[in-house]
Parts: C-alpha cells; sequence; structure tokens
C-alpha cells in the first residue's frame, strides 16, 4: 500500500516541477523580446535561480512569475538585481536592486491567504501588508510593493506619512494588528514609526508590463473595495 501511495505522489510532484520550468521559459522569452544580451542574460541567471529553489520546493509558480517581470524592469534600469536575497536581518526579500549606492527591495503579493485564515481573509492581508513594509522597509533607500491588477492591497495610510507626522497612537493601532499574526518575532514600534513604502508596482502579467503608482493614490482606490481609512485596532474574528 506504502508503494503504490507513493508513486502517484512522486509523479505529481515531477509533472509540477515540469509545469513550472516551461511556465518560466515561456515567460523568459517574451521579457527577451527586443533587450540586449546582457539583459537577456541576467534574466535568464535569475530565472536559474528559481528554478533551483523550485527544486527544494521553496517557491510558487505565480510569485516567480511576478519576481521575474519586476527583475526585468529594473535590470532595463540599469540595477543589479538579486531574487530571493538574504538580508543581514536573516530574513529574505524578494527583489533586491543595487545601482550605485541606492538599494531598492520590492516585495511581490500573490493575495494568498492560508486555509487557516479561512474566516479572515482580510484581517490577515491587512496584517502581512502592514509587517512587510514595517520589516523590510529598513533595509533599503527605497521600498515598494508589487501585485497584480486583481489583487488590491489593503496599505495603511499611515505608512506614507513622514515619520515626524505619525502618531503613537497611529503606531500602536498598527502594532496591535500586526501582533495578531506576527508575533514571533514581533513587529516594534520603532520599524513602524520609521517604515516607509515609496511606490507600488502593479504587475500586469499578461502584457508583461509593470504600472508604478503613488501609494496615497493606490490606498485612495483601495478604500473604496475596503470601505476603511486605516487599519482597525479591534482583534478579528475567532482571535479572542
Amino acid at each position: 500500500m506504502e508503494q503504490a501511495g507513493g508513486a502517484p505522489a512522486q509523479k505529481k510532484k515531477g509533472e509540477s516541477q515540469n509545469v513550472y520550468e516551461k511556465d518560466v521559459d515561456v515567460l523568459i522569452q517574451r521579457l527577451s523580446i527586443d533587450v540586449s544580451g546582457e539583459v537577456q542574460a541576467n534574466i535568464e541567471r535569475l530565472a536559474q535561480r528559481l528554478k533551483e529553489l523550485r527544486d527544494r520546493n521553496m517557491l510558487k509558480i505565480n510569485h516567480s512569475i511576478l519576481e521575474l517581470i519586476v527583475a526585468k524592469n529594473l535590470i532595463t534600469a540599469g540595477y543589479d538585481v538579486n531574487l530571493e536575497h538574504t538580508l543581514d536581518s536573516g530574513l529574505t526579500c524578494d527583489v533586491f536592486a543595487k545601482k550605485g549606492m541606492g538599494t531598492f527591495i520590492v516585495e511581490v503579493e500573490t493575495g494568498y491567504v492560508p486555509p487557516s485564515h479561512a474566516l479572515d481573509p482580510v484581517d490577515y492581508i491587512k496584517a502581512r501588508i502592514a509587517s512587510k513594509i514595517a520589516r523590510y522597509s529598513g533595509f533599503c533607500n527605497r521600498f515598494a510593493l508589487g501585485a497584480p491588477p486583481h489583487y488590491i492591497m489593503p496599505i495603511p495610510r499611515m505608512l506614507t506619512k513622514p515619520a515626524r507626522f505619525r502618531s503613537q497612537e497611529e503606531v500602536v493601532q498598527v502594532k496591535r494588528y500586526c501582533d495578531m499574526y506576527y508575533s514571533n518575532p514581533p513587529v516594534s514600534p520603532d520599524e513602524i514609526m520609521h517604515a516607509h513604502i515609496h511606490v507600488v508596482q502593479v504587475i500586469d502579467v499578461d502584457q508583461v508590463l509593470i504600472h508604478e503608482i503613488e501609494p496615497s493614490e493606490y490606498i485612495d482606490r483601495s478604500e473604496q473595495w475596503y470601505g476603511l481609512d486605516s487599519v482597525r485596532a479591534s482583534p478579528p474574528l475567532g482571535s479572542q
């Protein structure tokens, strides 16, 4: 029974791997149109790194596709780019780019919600977005969130303000919210006070394009869907 049950699972994993590599290869072809040989070589280098990580079952195809489109956009803008880059803190960021003395981190979001949060998906995503900005933006000069157009990210407006215009009450609200889901290690008040998002990248996979939007403008649009001016401080469903 163990052998009969194990063989199909192994085959399924292999088939999934083949689909991942085929999708990545198709995207590379699309990203390589009208680019220099140097740019194409860099795209292929990054794609190979993702394939190697996929071999260890660390990545999903929808996330990798977004990373590669972001990477190509930055490479053509003159940045040196790495994917799944380990920062000094031990955190791994999705896209790390460097040009001269400047650094740029882009965290891509697909909108995925784990089954354990099937009853509180919006609250989970709000905490995830806030904690991403707080944890990662301190390691770069510019920080961006990237997402496909069919996923609207609930970005806290407070994190677009200069630190001197943020109140302690706003910081406490965001921290309480993050602590509901991310408490090991917790996001610190200092991280929240100095966190900042500089741009939002809307990643159009079908057209292989990126549209950059100023965060406040993006939030204006997202609030029409979420109906909230800021993150909620009260505990979500089932958290008490």
